[in-house]
């Protein structure tokens, strides 16, 4: 038998769906992914990462085109492809009602696992993701991160040959996704596995052997993480902002360079920004302010340099090819655009928490927190899955009553005047509810009408808002692409123009390009007198905040500018909230572990 080399090779693949036009979600890709090897596979939302990976699952026909997968032509035998492999998709089915041990039960029985084997199996799998003590916990009980790993576990109750990961570490904290990329490390150095990983991380793809760029569903590179950062030589640079501008505000200068400027984004106390390879070896113009002129200094490229600038260049090559995907460039689209609304600024606090407790029984799930919100503010709810953030969240919303202690917004106690309050408010939730068989406008209609808006307010302030957020009216919401779904959701939500907008994990699965549209779009609302509140997992989206909170075990663990809580992490972590996020935590929960055991 011929030894395997490669355990997927696609040779001019192509998938096109029915539509008005056709559709190629993957579009001529030729690609091979090495046995025993992770590879990853990123693109911006729309690019058919996972059109590529269903089929590559046999749970797809290629239209044209070959695939074969361990050897197995996929389009021929679909069905001896999936009995040696293992796929978890996006949103893995784990059954809610059933304990940790059930699901394993269940999925250990779906694949034909043997029973004298599953004993092993499941404490093995148990103990690599740390859920022994959860074996009689319900699914729907686990935090985030645990649903992943236990989605991750059920996944490998057989052991494959190749393991397919969509996004596997979606709407989880870092904590988890560290977690989780060590046990998937581990599988491929000790089993010599082979994985293929879509993410929307390029911490994550950057430790992968291979990672193939995909857009509009063609593969526009391919190679190790050196080879990709070869195009972003020379390109990338590092400014602090000028004295008086706010980090979000310089990002916002230096897109506004048309042509110039493929990227930038806030990263600890500079503007990293990435200058086109046309544009490389001009003269750096930056901002000027009373204090002089911004400083240009090169720095060390990483993927997400080589992400966007790959991206850019293909975007420039083709500008109309994809459709309204292609809008979702950071120099294009809402994010440079009029603001929609502009509030009256105060001085005092839009939002007051004076000793904000929740109960669910005998758990406190948030513990005696205070803290408050001013006017015009981009304020950050950060923690690990479990923390207590979205209990408090809900609650500054007025979804949740507090069990005990004061809380006020926009001048308003929720505990009295809890629905006058929320006309002041608009609330985008992770998992917008969007009605996907009406169009943009219908959608539109109804969440006005909601509002209580009608008649010519209405009709101009859907008007206002397809212009501002670049929405097609006619466009059916299900048709949309991840990032111009949180397009129709921001605009939804700020119909009635609200004072103070609630965004819970506004970017959760959407991809780096469509995030730095999003957020220049909100740092522009705040700049106009809007309140934000957000809930991320993305650490790097704390920077665009003007101060964050960080939760844990439903106590609060740190308050400040991003700058004041990466120097609570301690000296090395200056740059980078990510690790300064873990230590924080970490180094809370070690606290509360010795105070523990000091009362025992």
């Amino acid at each position: 038998m011929e030894k395997i080399t490669h355990v997927i090779e696609a040779q001019r693949l192509v998938k096109r769906f029915d539509g008005k036009p056709p559709v190629a979600a993957v579009d001529d890709i030729s690609l091979g992914v090495a046995k025993g090897t992770l590879t990853a596979l990123v693109g911006p939302d729309g690019a058919g990462k996972t059109t590529f990976m269903r089929m590559a699952a046999g749970l797809l026909t290629p239209s044209s085109g070959r695939l074969t997968v361990l050897g197995v032509d996929a389009a021929a035998h679909p069905q001896k492809i999936q009995d040696q492999i293992s796929y978890m998709p996006q949103r893995f089915g784990l059954y809610e009602d059933l304990s940790v041990m059930e699901n394993l039960q269940l999925y250990a029985d779906l694949t034909g696992v043997p029973s004298q084997t599953r004993p092993d199996t499941f404490g093995h799998l148990l103990k690599m993701t740390d859920l022994e003590k959860f074996t009689t916990r319900p699914a729907g009980k686990l935090s985030g991160g645990m649903k992943q790993k236990l989605g991750l576990a059920c996944t490998l109750v057989r052991t494959p040959t190749l393991l397919l990961l969509d996004e596997p570490s979606v709407g989880v904290d870092p904590l988890s996704r560290r977690d989780l990329w060590q046990i998937i490390e581990t599988l491929v150095a000790k089993r010599n596995l082979s994985v293929l990983v879509s993410t929307a991380y390029m911490d994550e793809a950057e430790r992968c052997a291979q990672v193939v760029v995909m857009d509009h569903g063609k593969m526009l590179a391919m190679g190790s993480v050196d080879t990709l950062l070869e195009c972003a030589a020379g390109c990338t640079f590092a400014a602090a902002p000028p004295q008086g501008r706010r980090a979000r505000q310089f990002q916002a200068d230096l897109l506004a360079q048309p042509g110039a400027i493929a990227d930038a984004v806030p990263k600890g106390d500079v503007v990293r920004f990435i200058r086109t390879r046309d544009h490389r070896d001009e003269k750096i113009f930056l901002p000027v302010s009373l204090t002089g002129q911004a400083e240009a200094v090169p720095r060390e490229a990483d993927l997400e340099d080589a992400f966007m600038l790959i991206l850019h260049q293909a975007r420039k090559a083709a500008p109309k090819a994809g459709g309204p995907v292609a809008d979702q460039a950071p120099d294009s689209g809402p994010a440079l655009g009029r603001p929609i609304i502009k509030q009256k600024t105060s001085d005092g606090p839009v939002i007051k928490v004076e000793n904000l407790v929740r109960t669910f029984g005998d758990f406190t799930a948030v513990a005696s927190t205070s803290f408050d919100v001013r006017h015009g503010e981009i304020f950050g709810l950060l923690g690990p899955n479990g923390a207590g953030k979205t209990t408090t969240f809900r609650m500054l919303c007025g979804l949740l009553p507090a069990s005990g202690g004061h809380l006020e917004v926009a001048g308003l106690n929720l505990r009295t005047a809890r629905a006058k309050a929320r006309a002041c408010i608009g609330y985008v939730s992770q998992k917008f509810a969007l009605y996907g068989n009406l169009t943009v406008r219908e959608n539109l209609e109804f969440f006005g009408g909601a509002y209580g808006l009608a008649g010519s307010r209405l009709r101009k302030r859907i008007a206002d808002s397809l212009d501002q957020f670049s929405l097609e009216a006619s466009a059916k919401s299900c048709d949309l692409p991840g990032g111009y779904k949180q397009r129709l959701a921001m605009a939804a939500a700020l119909l009635h123009e609200p004072e103070i907008l609630f965004l819970d994990e506004p970017t959760s699965g959407i991809d780096p390009l469509a995030r730095r549209t999003f957020w220049v779009t909100i740092g522009k609302l705040a700049d106009s007198g809007v309140t934000v509140i957000v809930t991320t997992h993305f650490m790097e989206e704390a920077e665009y905040c003007d101060r964050i909170v960080i939760q844990d075990a439903g106590k609060m663990i740190a308050l400040g500018t991003p700058k004041q809580v990466r120097q609570q992490a301690g000296e090395g972590f200056a740059s980078d909230m990510n690790q300064a996020f873990i230590a924080i935590v970490e180094s809370g929960r070690a606290m509360a572990a010795a105070a523990g055991k000091g009362l025992s």
